[in-house]
């Protein structure tokens, strides 16, 4: 009841302060607090049996705490910021690495069961190549979640979000903020058709699911 009271009165009385990309140290330290106090109860089934995961725009391993739910040996690399990166590794373990490029990433990992990204590629600055870098991983799986797409053309724009919507729970005695993001969507079709090496075999109205062909 108290966090939800907490969000009412945000949006009630909205911040005047604007953090602007999603570099900002005050917006990294946020996530990295509430993912320290995440504890997941539910579990994931398609990370049952899990051995290697790439995780695209990861933040500082929420889906991480998750999946160990259900494959607690799970090799587990997430692809950042270069701010993230810094202010994350800390965390890292024998299991949990830290990395802001994808093929060093996926030099550690070595054969990939999963790519995962959540709400991350609209927000890269060329999401074309990204996508591009990402299908060639070849995984044997691709899951994309909250995924903003055009329907015919390139689409840019600037989102807002609170500062306290950002990161896993809810963080006490945050001073809330605005934080603008440059998002970028391109055209489904292309979207599609960057997986050429895999097969479409499920979806909704923001989320993908691809298996290796």
């Amino acid at each position: 009841m108290r966090h939800f009271i907490s969000a009412v009165a945000r949006r009630i009385f909205p911040p005047t302060e604007t953090l602007e990309g999603y570099a900002q140290p005050e917006l990294i330290e946020v996530i990295f607090q509430k993912t320290m106090a995440y504890d997941p109860r539910d579990n994931w089934p398609e990370m049952a049996g899990v051995s290697s995961v790439l995780d695209f725009g990861g933040g500082c391993g929420r889906h991480y705490k998750r999946a160990q739910r259900l494959s607690p040996s799970v090799r587990w690399a997430i692809v950042e910021t270069p701010a993230m990166v810094e202010r994350a590794s800390v965390l890292s373990t024998d299991r949990l690495r830290f990395f802001n490029d994808i093929s060093q990433a996926q030099q550690w990992l070595g054969a990939i069961d999963v790519m995962h990204s959540d709400s991350v590629l609209q927000y890269t600055a060329d999401p074309e190549e990204t996508l591009t870098q990402l299908c060639s991983l070849r995984a044997k799986r691709m899951i994309w979640e909250r995924l903003s797409l055009s329907a015919a053309n390139i689409e840019r724009g600037v989102q807002s979000s609170l500062l306290g919507d950002n990161g896993p729970g809810f963080l006490p005695g945050l001073k809330e903020k605005l934080v603008r993001y440059t998002r970028i969507k391109i055209p489904e079709k292309v979207f599609l058709n960057a997986h050429q090496d895999h097969l479409l075999v499920e979806r909704g109205p923001d989320w993908f699911r691809f298996v290796l062909s």
